[in-house]
């Protein structure tokens, strides 16, 4: 692990945690020191999410390290079901249980009879890659185990996969995507996977009639669902004007029916708009108009298309994660594992559009313009839900950022 000035990558164990406690009706237990609870609390309060009766800790001690003493896990998960009867404990492995070879498997399955919860032990502990491989593998476990084989349909309902609290604004995307939704066709949200969830809902979801897959990560599970519920997929985020356009059409040909007329059209004239950017560009002496994005990865994708095709170049696109867990990623998206590497290329750019987290926009000189688009957040916080990044809205809300960067070129 490099050494580092600001804020160290979560682990896959950390996206696993922050996928999991978005679901009601489970509890996670997790084996190890208190100290690491303590460390992942304070990112969790961060992200907004609810913690209170949701994380317990066994505070692992010297000896049960030293002996591979368990009892204090099995008497941990025997007290969380009695006093509150969850109906799932998930039993979470820490880094140091895994180093030490902890068999969260055989004290699941022994303890199993003692408890009227269903015991899922998730044995990632930190050391097999960052957040996106975390979530991936929660996603899948959730299609693979929690959710009920079903053929029968409920009309005009959908659900979306890949909705993780630690991408910026997510919640706020997640209702935009509903109002397109409901706008475009006339469709319902069921379940959002994994965002203000639960056990109920996550098991009928094979009931809705189509899956929305907003991020990579959440591609196998999708595949789980189609192979146990015949529930269709499409895979796509939208950001920008026409890419939302070009989502919303994808997404009617998987269902067999038209976009509205009339967000079609205002879709194709706010398109239509943006594009006048390039003259603005044409016409400067001094300056080229640029971008940096950094994010994840369908953020980075998407909105660097936006900016191209506005005429600004989006030289500089950096995922916020390994690419690793991802099916397939374009080659102008690069991933930066060492904090160093950015911050060098940070502290070269002037008069670039800089969309990135609080971090990038500390390193840069003035001359830059900057909006957020992804965590970590120091300068600020999370608290507006109709701002969304995705959608004809936040389309808008890019706009406002790009005309104020125009303005600083010549």
């Amino acid at each position: 692990m490099s050494l580092t000035r600001f804020l160290p990558q979560p682990s896959d164990r950390m996206g696993m945690l922050w996928s999991l406690l978005n679901i009601e009706d489970s509890v996670i237990v997790e084996y190890g020191p208190a100290g690491t609870t303590h460390y992942s609390m304070g990112l969790f309060g961060e992200l907004g999410i609810e913690q209170e009766n949701r994380l317990f800790t066994t505070h692992l001690r010297e000896e049960d390290v030293v002996m591979g003493d368990t009892s204090r896990l099995e008497k941990a998960l025997a007290e969380v079901d009695d006093n509150f009867h969850p109906s799932v404990i998930f039993v979470v492995a820490s880094s140091c249980s895994e180093v030490i070879g902890t068999d969260l498997r055989g004290v699941c399955t022994m303890v199993q009879p003692r408890v009227k919860a269903r015991l899922i032990p998730l044995t990632a502990g930190g050391f097999r890659g960052d957040y996106a491989f975390g979530i991936r593998d929660t996603y899948r476990l959730l299609a693979e185990e929690m959710v009920h084989e079903t053929k029968e349909k409920q009309k005009d309902t959908f659900n979306i996969l890949g909705a993780s609290v630690g991408a910026y604004r997510c919640k706020a995307d997640v209702l935009e995507i509903v109002r397109l939704m409901d706008e475009a066709f006339g469709l319902t949200l069921h379940t959002a996977l994994c965002l203000e969830t639960d056990l109920e809902k996550i098991a009928d979801m094979g009931s809705a009639s189509v899956n929305l897959v907003i991020r990579q990560e959440a591609l196998p599970a999708a595949r789980t669902l189609e192979g146990k519920c015949a529930a269709p997929y499409v895979y796509g985020a939208p950001y920008g004007y026409q890419g939302t356009l070009d989502w919303l059409e994808s997404v009617g040909q998987k269902i067999g029916r038209e976009v509205n007329p009339s967000l079609k059209g205002e879709l194709k004239k706010r398109a239509m708009e943006a594009t006048q950017y390039r003259m603005y560009g044409r016409m400067l002496r001094r300056d080229q108009p640029k971008a940096y994005l950094y994010g994840e990865y369908e953020a980075v994708k998407g909105l660097g298309a936006f900016l191209g095709g506005m005429g600004i170049s989006p030289e500089w696109q950096i995922c916020a994660h390994s690419l690793a867990p991802l099916e397939s990623a374009e080659d102008a998206v690069n991933y930066m594992p060492h904090e160093k590497e950015r911050m060098d290329l940070l502290s070269q750019l002037h008069r670039t559009l800089l969309l990135a987290d609080d971090t990038s926009r500390r390193l840069v000189d003035a001359d830059n313009t900057f909006i957020r688009i992804a965590t970590p957040l120091i300068d600020s916080a999370q608290v507006a839900v109709h701002m969304p990044l995705m959608g004809n809205r936040g389309a808008d809300m890019i706009m406002e950022t790009v005309e104020a960067y125009f303005n600083t070129l010549r």
